[in-house]
This record gives C-alpha cells, sequence and structure tokens, in this order.
C-alpha cells in the first residue's frame, strides 16, 4: 500500500511539536480521513518511532515521553512557505516585537544549504506586499494566553479598556479569535453582560486564565459574529436601507465588515443593509458606489445626504467649459 512520506513525516513532526493529538486533528490538518490518519501512525510504529495511543471519547496520539528525533530538514517550499510567513507577519506588523521576526529569518537561514538559502534572501530583498499594516498590536502574552484558553475551552479573566478608556474586569469564554481590518478580536460569552461579545486584543490590558471550562457553541462562526459586531458598533447614525439587488450581488460589492446584510423573505431580489455611522455623506457615497434602486428606512436623513450628494454630482457634470 502506497504511504505519501511527507504526510507520515508531518504526522511526525505534529506530534513532537503538539505533545497530544486526536485522530480528528490530526485529519483536518492533512485534509484526509481518519482512516488514513490510522495508516500513517501504523506505518511509523512499523518504523519503531513509539506512537501511542490513548482510546475513548477523549483518545489521542502521542510519543513515549523521553523520545525525541532530530530537527528534519526543510525541503525548499517548506523553508519558502516559513519564509513568506515571516515576511507577512513583519509586513502586517502582527507582533509588536519584530526583532522575533527577524530572530526566527536568520535561525532558517543558518540551517539551509547555502543555495536555498540565497534564494531565499533573493525573495526577502526583492518581495514586496500591497498589504495595509495592522493599526494596533496585541501584547504577545494576552494572545497566548487568549489562544490557549480558547484552544482548551477555558474561562478567562480579563481586565479591559473600552473605547472610550473605561476599564471594566470580566469572565469570558472564549469562542474564537480572529484578525479583521488590522486589529486582533476576540468573540466570546461575557458573563458581566450575560451575551455575545467582541473583544479588541489590544485593549485586553491583563488576561488569566480560570479553572472553569465551557462547551463552545456548535458550529459557531468566529469571523461572521466579528464582522458583524465591527458593522454594528456603536455610532451616532443607525442605519436601514433596502437595496433592490440579490443578496449574493451586495456581498460581492461590500467588503463584510462593513454592513450586516440580510435578505428579504417577501422578495429575493431585494437585500435589507444594516449600519452604523459617525458620516452620512460617507454612507451615501457608499450607497450610491453599490449601482442600484434603494429605498431608506432610517434615518430620513440619510436620504437627504442622497439628495445632496445628487445635486453635487449633477453640477459637477455640467460645468461649462470655459474658453481658452
Amino acid at each position: 500500500m502506497y504511504f505519501p512520506t511527507t504526510r507520515v513525516l508531518t504526522v511526525l513532526e505534529l506530534l513532537q511539536a503538539r505533545g497530544r493529538m486526536s485522530g480528528a486533528e490530526l485529519a483536518a490538518r492533512l485534509e484526509v480521513s481518519p482512516r488514513t490518519v490510522r495508516r500513517y501512525i501504523t506505518m511509523l510504529q512499523d518504523l519503531g518511532i513509539p506512537v501511542e495511543a490513548e482510546h475513548g471519547r477523549y483518545g489521542a496520539y502521542f510519543l513515549r515521553p523521553g523520545f525525541r528525533l532530530p530537527p528534519l530538514i526543510f525541503s525548499d517550499e517548506e523553508a519558502l512557505a516559513l519564509t513568506l510567513g515571516l515576511l507577512l507577519t513583519r509586513r502586517l506588523n502582527l507582533i509588536g516585537d519584530q526583532s522575533a521576526v527577524e530572530g526566527a529569518l536568520a535561525k532558517i537561514e543558518r540551517v539551509l544549504p547555502g543555495p536555498l538559502r540565497e534564494r531565499l534572501q533573493a525573495v526577502q530583498e526583492t518581495l514586496l506586499f500591497d498589504l495595509p499594516q495592522a493599526s494596533q498590536r496585541p501584547a504577545a502574552g494576552v494572545l497566548l494566553t487568549v489562544s490557549r484558553c480558547t484552544q482548551q475551552s477555558q474561562r478567562l479573566w480579563l481586565r479591559y479598556r473600552s473605547w472610550g478608556g473605561a476599564e471594566s474586569e470580566r469572565e469570558v469564554d472564549p469562542y474564537g479569535l480572529a484578525y479583521c481590518f488590522g486589529s486582533w478580536y476576540l468573540a466570546g460569552y461575557c458573563h458581566l453582560r450575560q451575551a455575545l461579545r467582541v473583544f479588541r486584543l489590544d485593549r485586553i490590558l491583563l488576561a488569566e486564565e480560570l479553572p472553569a471550562t465551557f462547551a463552545r457553541p456548535v458550529d459557531f462562526d468566529c469571523l461572521g459574529a466579528i464582522q458583524r459586531a465591527i458593522a454594528l458598533t456603536p455610532a451616532p447614525w443607525q442605519i436601514e436601507v433596502v437595496l433592490e439587488l440579490p443578496l449574493s450581488e451586495v456581498q460581492q460589492r461590500l467588503p463584510p465588515a462593513l454592513a450586516v446584510l440580510e435578505p428579504l423573505p417577501e422578495n429575493e431580489q431585494t437585500t435589507l443593509l444594516r449600519c452604523s455611522t459617525h458620516n452620512l455623506d460617507w454612507a451615501a457615497h457608499v450607497l450610491v458606489g453599490l449601482d442600484c434602486r434603494l429605498r431608506v428606512r432610517h434615518p430620513p436623513e440619510l436620504s437627504t445626504a442622497l439628495q445632496a450628494l445628487a445635486r453635487r454630482i449633477s453640477e459637477q457634470v455640467a460645468w461649462p467649459e470655459r474658453d481658452p
């Protein structure tokens, strides 16, 4: 029977790095079936590598304590993937300590063969990314603590500072993390507010693990929840507009975190747009850019802003030519 060698070695690398992983986790990482994972485990065991298994609901695969292999050599593709990942981290400014990125790049270069090292240095010196840098960065300790508690379904204690500067202490069940529009966000159940809430990680002043555990909702859409919260961030103007355009078309024309979109059951060719804004003139420009018929439900001031924009456009188009 044929076994893809690279995937078998990837199983070994994952077990060395993670310590314990279930068959389902390995299958998801490798994009194979749990049955295929069992075959990979059997092949490793046949090679004399002491992979052990615990059965049952919380069963997992793990290497016998004390067993370690020397580091594996990176293939060209693996080295390129690592380098690109680090370059993107540096460009997006995802972590505050840029020396960590430079140190990791230096360590990778040190273990690579000369020709491959020269090719990757060429990538570093010539590749440009047309991507915005992160506007805010969470503390590394906060990001690591929140990530671990999210993975382990462990409750968090947070000291949090709101956008207005007010500080509060909360217990939160962290459901998921996402990087969106230049910031890190945490979605989870806030026991203080007794509701789902979204927190920006750079506003978390302190994060500590609590002994309590929780069950994450089935099929929870973390990114969707965060995008929805961003679109409905409290602002002076709460907008509701009916667009004469199918939901799929509107989704192609608007960034997902700009507005909450819902199909209208009475007409599949229309979409309800809801969002918050500090500037009705900006909202008017966005709506006109959708290039479709629309009806303003709320607020009436938005209709006034749209009419004013129409007059300005008409005046610009009718600008008279001047004689030389």
